[in-house]
């Protein structure tokens, strides 16, 4: 059966998008390329790991209108933003005493004893009727798992949940009948006590059923109404039970608790821990985790599917005890918790709060997973991003994907939506880079409708900020917003610094280099001789005695004058760069020639006098053109080459080689 699961269409666009999917997912739902329900966190050694059911599109021969699950699979993090998943752990058709059809692998659970895992779950039976409880052992969080021959005897029902007191003992509770609980044998595979035999209830147009053996005792002390899904556990001495709850008829699962001194009850009901889903999602189901001194709940919701409440998604929000030890209602947000780096993906409609009227919506309903977008519906809208990481933005520029019907702006702020700028984009239909030298903007889809912007950063702030979005004109979308640092094509030289080498090929990397000069210059036909000859000149006698020059180091063979011109000049194209560099000789070094390339044309002088001129409109190329034979005295020399250029990008690069072409390098570089 999971071989006819995983040819439905639903599985193949999952595992393909699956390939390309990003990892980090510091949002609201946290897994982003399945369907995940009824979520157990546990911490085991300091890491974070997850237990929960898997949604899957309904599989042939399965009832249409319901929940369909067929495996487990376990994920896990040490920050709560970037979720490994550690594949399936086990699968129906594996299990010795179950249906392998029966697409019930309903709400797990898993507990370290004694240095092993105890994975507890749910499945309907080969033969008979309801459900029984199955355990599998692992020496690791993450599996394998072996699972047991036998089904825990005397558990009737789902959704196990198991607590380990102080002293070692191990609890058991499960739904069936209302919510039970019982003690487990220290083996963690039978209940501790006698069977009791329970007249099943009798369904309206059904036989009447005979009596099960069952075990444990049903929990005292909750409120009428349906229950299920229950999660134990301990905090400062006092035993909760926790619970989706159905509080009306008619009504939607609420999360409940109760609270107790003893692990079995009796219980005193205290309230809510959260609502209903406001868009009526029928099901809730949970559990909670202190990790790292903060209490987190873990809950499922259906953002991926808001028509279908069968296939559901695991959200975290954080969770706050008053001082008498009772819970504060959760309320859900989109945002969810974790600081997640500025150079990941953020999904802004995740955002921490907004203003009025502004909306999210799935990107494609057909696959939910390709996200969703917000919209901000008119100028001064705004949604914000909470606890965002720009440490490590050095150099940044960033990229926005959107969509708008008209001609309109935003703004990235920090903080607030009257905070400091952090960047501004201008929004059109055929919208280009704002800044040349960066990343071309592209179409998401065939539609044209969804840009991906490219804007350079005003500002970039310290540390962890929140994030804001805000509209400046007509209604803009967004999808989502990401921070890039540029390439790194130069390194500072500081005064004081050791001499350089040429590289193992002969290169020189290390320069002087004149803040671009501006050049009104339409076609690089212009090139010719005469032409650069006079322009170096008369350049050269109107150099500005206060330009800057910037001592730089290229990690390539090549150094990037239109990289340069772009961080340092007022325009990237159309420029005249002056590049110099000084080098000692230890000795006279004889029969040597200055081999050059260049993109754009160029001149080269040492000590003052011209020994190569690269004309015309040429593409950078390693040793293009060639001096005549050259002796390089012992001593300091100066190496100075202008490179000019129109439309295209700029580069150059030089060496020294002998009679043979081989690389020059006894020379050291100031």
């Amino acid at each position: 059966m999971r071989h006819q699961q995983l040819l439905s269409p639903y599985y193949l666009f999952f595992l393909a998008l699956s390939l390309f999917a990003e990892r980090t997912s510091a949002q609201n739902p946290i897994i982003r390329d399945q369907f995940t329900a009824d979520p157990t966190a546990r911490v085991f050694n300091g890491r974070i790991y997850l237990y929960p059911s898997h949604d899957i599109p309904v599989a042939e021969g399965a009832r249409k209108d319901w929940f369909c699950m067929a495996d487990y699979h376990v994920f896990s993090s040490d920050n709560l933003t970037d979720w490994t998943d550690h594949g399936v752990i086990v699968s129906q058709e594996d299990v010795p005493w179950g249906n392998p059809s029966g697409y019930a692998m309903w709400a797990p659970d898993c507990v370290e004893k004694d240095g092993k895992y105890y994975f507890y779950f749910p499945n309907a039976p080969k033969s008979g009727r309801g459900f029984a409880i199955g355990v599998a052992t692992s020496d690791l969080p993450d599996g394998p798992f072996r699972l047991e021959s036998k089904p825990i005897v005397g558990t009737s029902g789902i959704d196990p949940s198991v607590l380990i007191d102080d002293d070692g003992s191990a609890y058991i509770y499960w739904s069936g009948m209302g919510i039970r609980g019982a003690k487990l044998k220290n083996n963690m595979m039978e209940l501790d006590g006698e069977l009791q035999e329970v007249k099943m209830p009798r369904r309206e147009g059904m036989p009447e059923m005979p009596p099960m053996k069952v075990g444990g005792q049903q929990m005292e002390g909750l409120p009428e109404g349906f229950k299920e899904g229950p999660f134990a556990f301990k905090r400062a001495g006092r035993y909760y039970l926790t619970f989706p709850w159905v509080r009306e008829e008619g009504g939607t699962e609420t999360l409940a608790y109760a609270m107790s001194d003893s692990p079995l009850g009796p219980w005193t009901f205290k309230g809510l821990i959260m609502a209903e889903h406001a868009n009526r999602c029928w099901t809730n189901h949970h559990s909670l985790v202190e990790f790292r001194g903060q209490w987190y709940l873990f809950y499922h919701h259906n953002d991926f599917s808001p028509n279908d409440d069968k296939r559901r998604s695991v959200c975290i929000d954080k969770v706050t005890f008053n001082a008498d030890g009772t819970i504060q209602e959760v309320k859900p947000t989109l945002r969810g918790v974790g600081i997640i780096s500025a150079t990941s993906r953020i999904e802004v409609d995740r955002y921490s709060a907004a203003s009025e009227g502004v909306t999210t919506a799935l990107n494609d309903t057909v696959y939910p997973f390709l996200g969703l977008h917000a919209s901000l519906p008119k100028k001064g809208s705004w949604m914000t991003f909470g606890d965002v990481d720009f440490s490590m933005i050095t150099d940044g520029y960033v990229m926005l994907c959107v969509k708008a019907d008209e001609n309109t702006e935003l703004t990235l702020r920090e903080k607030s939506a009257k905070g400091k700028v952090i960047a501004r984009a201008k929004v059109t239909v055929k919208s280009e880079i704002t800044r040349p030298g960066m990343p071309t903007p592209f179409r998401r889809d065939q539609s044209g409708q969804w840009l991906t912007l490219t804007v350079p950063l005003d500002y970039t702030p310290k540390g962890i900020a929140d994030l804001v979005v805000t509209c400046e004109g007509t209604a803009v979308s967004v999808d989502w917003v990401q921070l890039r640092n540029r390439q790194q094509y130069f390194t500072p030289v500081a005064k004081n610094t050791a001499s350089a080498k040429p590289d193992e090929h002969g290169f020189i990397r290390r320069w002087q280099l004149m803040e671009p000069q501006k050049q009104d210059i339409r076609s690089n036909v212009i090139f010719t001789d005469s032409w650069l000859r006079k322009t170096f000149a008369d350049e050269l006698d109107k150099l500005p005695k206060k330009a800057k020059w910037y001592a730089m180091e290229s990690p390539t063979y090549n150094m990037k004058l239109f990289r340069f011109a772009e961080k340092y000049g007022s325009q990237a194209y159309g420029n005249l760069f002056w590049c110099e560099t000084v080098f000692d000789c230890t000795e006279d070094i004889s029969d040597v020639r200055l081999a050059a390339g260049s993109n754009g044309a160029s001149m080269w002088w040492i000590d003052g006098q011209e020994v190569l001129l690269l004309e015309g409109d040429r593409r950078m190329v390693v040793d293009d053109g060639v001096s005549h034979r050259l002796t390089l005295k012992k001593g300091r020399h100066t190496l100075r080459c202008a490179v000019i250029n129109g439309p295209g990008l700029s580069d150059m690069c030089v060496r020294f080689i002998d009679e043979q072409g081989k690389p020059i390098t006894n020379f050291n570089i100031q």
